[in-house]
């Protein structure tokens, strides 16, 4: 699930589409549904003065759901100069909160249960 910023000129779905080229190295996808409100979250204190080199306490996240349109051949994890990921898996939206660290779980939450009836109806 690539997650980053919004570059200065960008419309957040074009941003979430530079974003899944660059963490994911595909650009095989179409948007299906955007979550219609915005989600948050804060670092915890032990990370606040430290990640984002302690200029940021949180982040305010606008969602996508995108339905893949290629083969996992079209996945190219290394596009990027610095790779974020070095492996990928599909999973179930209900599996994806178990996945996140815990701080971010509430929203992964959200985000699961707003876009998992897309997952049910795609496979009927």
């Amino acid at each position: 699930m690539p997650q980053g910023g919004i570059d200065e000129g960008e419309s957040p779905v074009q941003a979430a589409r530079r974003e899944l080229m660059e963490e994911v190295g595909t650009d095989k996808a179409i948007v299906i549904a955007e979550l219609e409100d915005w989600l948050s979250y804060d670092l915890p204190p032990e990370l606040a003065g430290t990640v984002w080199r302690g200029r940021y306490r949180g982040q305010r996240q606008k969602w996508f759901a995108m339905a893949f349109t290629g083969t996992e051949s079209d996945i190219d994890l290394n596009v990027h100069h610095e790779p974020e990921f070095d492996a990928f898996k599909w999973a179930s939206f209900q599996d994806l909160p178990g996945m996140i660290v815990a701080f971010k779980k509430p929203v992964y939450e959200k985000v699961a249960a707003a876009f998992a009836p897309l997952a049910a109806d795609a496979r009927t």
